[in-house]
């Protein structure tokens, strides 16, 4: 069943009232605080100069799954896409500051930050991370009108405008930011109240739902026909097409009535009048009540995706609109459960839109449609957290993980049956078919893996009057601590024990609390511990050993090695892959579901964590690779993290790049149950290789 919370999750973000309490006396330092800090590396792009919570995992099986995704997510947010701004382009508010004169990109190939991505990036992690540079980043999506007045930048985008006020009640929620509330308010005033003036797109008064394309699908792949048409022939943009502009789609009919409640949690926390509070309130319980009347199933048990205005619904699976729906509190008990239950998950995690859509298939996906966005799943996660699915969570956050461990990175989109790196397919007429890229580095990427391990692992949420915890912290992960995280002028530490979802007992500084509540005046350094029970002793990765016993209870293993997969035949693709080394499936006779390439230039590197019994082991090392260079490759080999030596891998013989050769190393000894194989790119190595899998054994 659903978490009990004492605000609703996006309580975060609607109907946050709550009473603070008196924890402890305020500015106490925490006995025997950690005081370590672990700052953002600085390098590659401008970066942020705040300092990065650090995460760690006391199983080391653990520590190795999430770890690396996290300092990859953290790079990603405060190095590379926190760059410099011009002034003159982006701060058209005013409200921009000098201090950091820096924003948060949206990511590779998109220097700007867009309206969308500049709020789910905030909304996500940005405002808790570096509050002063997701503030820029906020401003930067809004101007005024011809009479000065602050508004969400107009473009045919209407879902970014709405979603932008959501964001912004949350961005207060973190930093207690007064003077921000108050224009964030006549901003999101002004901006739905164009909103309510269009009618195209615009409120149909016929069903009382908003019209517009839904929130994540500007591109038509994301859309049947109709509304679209079959051969797309208006272009790839969503807004080109009169049947999706007048659609009324899941998605964006939530975010308007989680900006209609939040700008009535503003009008309230800046003491505007009753009826301005209730006004908002009315619109929402109002929307709220029509979306459940209109989109709900209960043949499903899951919302529809859309409804058209000749009454057609469209019995499709919203990534988005299934997680808002529990998010936003739209979904009672019983309609979350059915949710999380009902909802089909493709190999790779949840779906944009699914089924395919009649154009699109298994081989070629389109873009927005059967296709796997990790900004969609770090809202599917959060919302099987909220709604109390353990094994989703899990399996979600561990799906998350290994996309970027395996692509060195977050990228943009992913094949949803092979988990490659995938931009999708788009239709340019009767017979031409367009496959697009999918971008490095992409920031709401990032995010959503951040805002699993912030609002998912940890449960926090955010109050007008304080921070709440309310965690889960699946069977088989062992306890986690989160550090050096900076809540307002408080420093935390928080600390995991147990498994489950609900609290046994909180102390703080050692002290035993009622509850898991952070008032937002605690000031100085402090340790909270909270101990979990209610976990899900269940079998996630379907390998016939319980979450409980299972050493590695998200990867399919073998009973000798308690749940951990043997290591005589490791996938490229389920390897820690570094330095530009990425899967791919663009070549044939590869053994699993894909191969990794981008071995190409210095510090590029794919690392094997082996599981073995006994601790210490001699025996062969076997490398399946590819290469059709016409001479021998070079690469380094690496044993925990040191040099061993350089290998020498011969061409093939035929020059061609779907040929497959092995090449063994004999007699080589490693220490301890999990040691590390590296095959790295040193300086001095040719690189250029395909590889397979790596294999140890005797």
């Amino acid at each position: 069943m659903t978490r009990n919370r004492i605000a609703p999750r996006l309580g975060l973000l609607v109907g946050s009232t709550l009473v603070a309490c008196s924890l402890v006396p305020l500015g106490t330092a925490a006995a025997g605080a950690d005081d370590g800090a672990a700052s953002a590396a600085n390098g590659g792009g401008t970066g942020s100069a705040t300092t990065a919570p650090r995460l760690s995992f006391a199983d080391p099986t653990t520590e190795a799954t999430f770890g690396p995704a996290y300092q990859a997510a953290l790079k990603n947010l405060l190095v590379t896409n926190t760059v410099p701004f011009d002034d003159a382009t982006y701060n058209q508010s005013g409200l921009m500051t000098a201090d950091p004169a820096t924003f948060v990109k949206a990511g590779g190939g998109y220097p700007q930050p867009w309206t969308r991505d500049a709020s789910v990036n905030s909304w996500n992690a940005a405002s808790l991370l570096e509050p002063e540079v997701a503030r820029n980043t906020l401003w930067s999506a809004v101007d005024k009108d011809d009479q000065g007045r602050l508004q969400v930048k107009q473009d045919d985008q209407t879902w970014d405008q709405v979603v932008w006020v959501t964001s912004a009640w949350n961005h207060y929620l973190v930093t207690g930011d007064r003077s921000f509330l108050a224009d964030a308010f006549q901003t999101a005033k002004n901006t739905l109240a164009i909103r309510l003036a269009n009618s195209d797109p615009g409120l149909n008064p016929d069903f009382g739902l908003f019209t517009g394309p839904s929130f994540f699908n500007d591109g038509v792949a994301g859309y049947p026909a109709p509304p679209a048409d079959p051969t797309e022939s208006l272009g790839s943009g969503s807004f080109s097409y009169p049947g999706i502009r007048a659609g009324m789609f899941l998605s964006t009919n939530e975010l308007y009535y989680a900006a209609f409640e939040n700008a009535a949690n503003m009008a309230r926390a800046l003491g505007r009048p009753a009826s301005e509070v209730t006004g908002y309130l009315s619109r929402a319980a109002t929307l709220k009540a029509t979306i459940n009347a209109r989109f709900w199933n209960p043949k499903t048990g899951l919302y529809r995706y859309f409804v058209l205005p000749d009454g057609t619904t469209g019995d499709y699976q919203e990534g988005t609109g299934l997680a808002f729906a529990i998010l936003f509190g739209i979904a009672d008990e019983r309609q979350t459960r059915s949710i999380l239950k009902n909802t089909h998950l493709m190999d790779e995690g949840v779906a944009d839109v699914y089924p395919d859509f009649e154009r699109y298939s298994t081989d070629q996906p389109g873009r927005h449609n059967a296709i796997v966005w990790p900004v969609v799943e770090g809202f599917w996660g959060s919302a099987a957290a909220q709604g109390g699915d353990q094994t989703a969570f899990a399996t979600n956050l561990a799906g998350l993980a290994h996309q970027a461990d395996a692509n060195s990175g977050f990228w943009e989109i992913y094949n949803g049956s092979t988990g490659v790196v995938d931009g999708g397919y788009q239709r340019l007429g009767d017979d031409l078919t367009f496959h697009w890229g999918s971008q490095p580095d992409q920031t709401w990427s990032a995010t959503a893996y951040l805002r699993q391990i912030y609002d998912g692992v940890f449960g926090i949420g955010y109050t007008e009057h304080g921070l709440e915890l309310t965690p889960t912290l699946p069977m088989g992960w062992g306890d986690v601590t989160l550090s050096d995280l900076r809540y307002r002028d408080a420093n935390l530490t928080v600390r995991l024990h147990g498994a489950g979802d609900r609290i046994a007992s909180v102390r703080l500084d050692g002290r035993h609390r009622a509850s898991a509540e952070i008032p937002a005046n605690l000031r100085g350094r402090h340790v909270v511990d909270v101990t979990l029970v209610g976990g899900t002793n269940g079998d996630r990765d379907d390998d016939g050993l319980e979450d409980r016993a299972d050493r590695c209870p998200d990867q399919a293993g073998t009973h000798a090695l308690q749940g951990c997969p043997a290591s005589q035949r490791i996938q490229a693709e389920d390897a820690l892959n570094e330095g530009g080394v990425k899967t791919n499936v663009n070549h044939t006779g590869y053994d699993g579901k894909a191969f990794v390439d981008g071995v190409w230039s210095t510090g590029a590197s794919s690392t094997y964590r082996l599981n073995l019994r006994p601790a210490r082991s001699t025996g062969t090392l076997t490398v399946r690779y590819a290469n059709a260079n016409g001479a021998d490759a070079t690469l380094s080999l690496y044993v925990d993290g040191t040099r061993v030596r350089q290998l020498s891998l011969p061409a093939n013989d035929d020059g061609s790049w779907d040929t497959w050769s092995t090449f063994r190393l004999p007699a080589l000894t490693l220490h301890g149950q999990h040691p590390t194989v590296s095959l790295r790119m040193d300086d001095g190595d040719s690189g250029r290789v395909n590889l397979d899998w790596v294999g140890f054994g005797s």
